[in-house]
């Protein structure tokens, strides 16, 4: 899904799956952050009845969880181009204090 697309679309599950510090440097606003290596013991925190839109730096890693959520029985899509392309599109990102953030 396109980052455009993917902002109007409120029914979504956000899942950010990059590494605390990527997080914390900026994330989508609403967005639940579970690093990729802790799906596995985290994954009972996703919904079973919502999409969940996978997230990361460049769409790579979002990729292989949508993936591997897509083979459990979850409806996942990725973010198509990552944070990059959020940005690019002139999206917003925050920390966790509320300022403005930036993709590491």
């Amino acid at each position: 899904m396109d980052p455009v697309t993917a902002n109007g679309r409120g029914e979504l599950f956000l899942l950010d799956v990059r590494e605390p510090a990527e997080w914390q440097a900026g994330h989508i606003d609403g967005a639940t952050h579970i690093p990729m290596g802790h799906l596995g013991v985290r994954q009972e925190e996703l919904p079973a009845d919502q999409p969940i839109l996978c997230i990361c730096r460049s769409g790579q890693r979002s990729a292989a969880v949508t993936g591997a959520l897509e083979q459990a029985g979850y409806d996942a899509e990725n973010l198509e181009g990552g944070l990059l392309a959020w940005v690019e599109a002139r999206l917003p990102l925050v920390t966790g204090d509320g300022d403005d953030g930036t993709v590491i």
